[in-house]
């Protein structure tokens, strides 16, 4: 009497399959011997090696191995073909399949799956056709590689003309239609399965819960006769991703067993939902303390805006590690406590280039390039070899410094190291001679790039709208529309802000409705100040008020920037009244802009208006603003020189005042003498 029953019946099937495999290989074997060929104990240990080599990626010496080997069978085949797939190379996987003499089932098997991996889905279909016999592995390979693909319909059409379906076949397509959020014929499917495994139960839990419907979910989870650990970390998941932490800590409380990933999940929702000290508790609770989840506790500080307690941490706790060091720098960096983020680097035993490079781009960031410079010295002295992300820091700092020759010293580096490949880098490079002043290297450096990004683009772009050169800087951006890069709102930055400069009154108006009309670009607040500068420049004020009043209209708050732009306007053409409404309503945002002050006095002087100018003053030294001073700098012999207004410190102020005094009486002297008559009228 033979028992029929679900489990029984399952394992029969499954060792009847075992067995008709290994029948085949060793008929195989034995064919192989009686031909006179190599023994397949012979081969083994080199089939072996093959597969392991492919395994670590090392293909040359895969490839070598197969190629000196004197007699081959169906399994070595089969390794080098599954190693092609395995590491990416489908054509030569192909070409493989196409030399061999004899192939198995498990060939086919292996280059449908490869195929549909790649995404070579009508390729892997033809193989599929050419099949004699096909085993249910070839067909759930199909369902697989479809549902892989997103091609649920043909996934479903594979899996009705199947002449006999397991487990397996079912899961596949129940957890595709879940992933391609059909949900309700998923269900349909899950019902009319004759037998399910934990897998199956587990899939509808996760499918479920993904879609929201956590209560189904869980009534689910509740009814399935067998849990594993898994199926128990799905349903936490679940309550987890769906905002029901209480309910995740009560499922978490019943477990009969847990994993890692059972305290990684409740761990990782506590943080996320900022309840940061009882992730710690739960963390100590934990049997294997895990690094990753002690780091996103950390960050779970950070991100909170708790730097020091994540600190204080830190140095408590045993548990952290580069990474989490690394956090809490940026962390500090973040909040502009750079005193401690060098602490916290100082205090690090062992630094990778990540740190460094957070380091030399904190210290950027905080205005300390030269600090910043400093550790990039450092780095290259005593710390691991900089990388792209390194030297586009540096440069980014050399765009900011009143000389070029370090700027220069950097560029060679990325010459000697290949580092100027990366467009990143190049990038940065654009970036730092244009900002520097010197527009043909920025050229030079755009040119030389074999590829572009937007980045690429815009730094040569604004670079040129940076020093008033309209002709460049338009003609980039027309070739740049004749590229594959589209324009983003940095672009027409640059683009608005030439325009203004130049005083290319229609072409800015065209481009401002260009980006909004053909790029569908919103305009942000340094777009209407580059319009606003741009219309008042040329004198069009009622223009740009209307524009104003226009954005006013829409509901957006007009910055202090675009007042100011206005203002400027009107100081140029004497519009006392226009430049008095900007500049009060500069001030009523920024009442401690002493620039604005000084323009509103000046232009009540050259009004005539004294005693508003008188007023304005007083508000200013009410106010306790106080005008700041001016700076500039000159490079001479690559070494930078700064100038305060009204300071004297500097070594040579003397000298160079005298100096200026000549040039100015010089200046004058030309100006008063008689020139005399220059032509002749006929």
């Amino acid at each position: 009497m033979f028992c029929t029953s679900g489990p029984f019946l399952k394992l029969t099937k499954t060792l009847c399959l075992t067995l008709t495999r290994r029948l085949s290989h060793k008929i195989q074997e034995i064919a192989t011997v009686n031909q006179g060929l190599v023994s397949p104990l012979n081969l083994k240990p080199i089939n072996a090696k093959i597969s392991n080599l492919m395994r670590n990626a090392l293909i040359p010496e895969a490839q070598e191995l197969f190629d000196k080997m004197p007699q081959r069978n169906t399994v070595t085949w089969n390794a080098m073909i599954r190693g092609y797939f395995r590491n990416g190379l489908f054509d030569k996987a192909i070409s493989l399949f196409n030399q061999m003499p004899e192939r198995d089932i498990f060939t086919y098997n292996t280059v449908i799956a490869g195929l549909m991996q790649s995404g070579d889905v009508n390729g892997a279909k033809e193989v599929f056709d050419r099949m004699v016999d096909r085993d249910v592995i070839a067909w759930n390979s199909m369902i697989s590689g479809y549902v892989r693909n997103g091609l649920i319909d043909e996934a479903i059409g594979v899996f009705h003309n199947m002449p006999g379906k397991d487990v397996v076949s079912w899961n596949l397509l129940i957890g595709g239609l879940l992933n391609n959020q059909r949900i309700d014929l998923a269900e349909t499917y899950f019902k009319e399965m004759t037998a399910r495994d934990v897998v199956s139960w587990t899939i509808m839990v996760s499918g479920l819960s993904r879609a929201g419907r956590i209560v189904e979910a869980r009534e689910l989870f509740e009814e399935m006769p067998v849990k594993d650990v898994q199926a128990w970390n799905v349903m936490i998941t679940g309550y987890v991703e769906n905002g029901c932490l209480d309910m995740a800590e009560d499922l978490f409380k019943k477990m009969p067993i847990r994993d890692l990933n059972s305290w990684k999940q409740l761990i990782n929702g506590l943080v996320n939902s900022r309840r940061i000290g009882d992730a710690v508790r739960n963390f100590m609770q934990m049997p294997e303390k895990c690094r990753k989840t002690w780091n996103s506790i950390i960050l779970g500080f950070i991100r909170n805006g708790l730097v020091k307690e994540a600190h204080a941490h830190l140095e408590k706790y045993p548990y952290s590690n580069t990474v989490s060091c690394t956090n809490v720098i940026v962390g500090y960096f973040e909040i502009g406590e750079v005193g401690s983020a060098i602490k916290v680097f100082e205090f690090m035993t062992t630094r990778d280039v990540t740190v460094w490079n957070v380091m030399v781009f904190g210290l950027g960031e905080n205005d300390l390039g030269e600090e910043g410079l400093k550790f990039f010295v450092r780095m290259k002295e005593s710390g691991p070899a900089p990388d792209e992300a390194t030297f586009t820091s540096v440069l980014t700092i050399c765009s900011d410094l009143p000389t070029l020759h370090l700027g220069k010293q950097t560029h060679v580096q990325t010459i000697k190291t290949s580092f100027n490949q990366f467009t990143a880098v190049s990038n940065a490079m654009v970036t730092m001679y244009a900002r520097c002043g010197n527009m043909q290297s920025a050229l030079l450096e755009f040119s030389s790039m074999p590829t572009h990004d937007v980045i690429s683009w815009n730094s040569i772009i604004c670079g040129f709208a940076h020093h008033g050169d309209a002709s460049k800087a338009l003609e980039m951006f027309e070739r740049m529309l004749l590229t594959d890069i589209k324009p983003n709102d940095i672009t027409f930055v640059g683009v608005l802000s030439v325009c203004s400069y130049a005083g290319l009154v229609d072409q800015g108006r065209y481009y401002f409705d260009y980006m909004k009309n053909k790029c569908f670009i919103q305009p942000t607040t340094e777009h209407y100040t580059c319009v606003v500068d741009l219309l008042g420049r040329f004198g069009l004020i009622d223009e740009a008020m209307g524009l104003l009043n226009q954005i006013r209209a829409d509901g957006i708050e007009v910055p202090p920037s675009v007042w100011g732009a206005l203002l400027g306007s009107c100081r140029i053409h004497n519009n006392t009244k226009v430049g008095k409404i900007a500049g009060e309503k500069v001030l009523e945002l920024e009442p401690h802009n002493s620039g604005v002050y000084l323009i509103l006095a000046e232009m009540y002087l050259s009004s005539g208006r004294r005693e508003d100018a008188e007023r304005i003053w007083a508000r200013m030294k009410e106010s306790g603003v106080k005008k700041q001073p001016g700076c500039s700098w000159i490079e001479i012999n690559n070494s930078g020189h700064v100038f305060l207004s009204g300071d004297s410190s500097h070594s040579e102020f003397h000298r160079l005042c005298c100096l200026l005094n000549l040039l100015h009486m010089e200046m004058e002297t030309k100006t008063l003498k008689p020139s005399g008559p220059t032509s002749i009228e006929l």
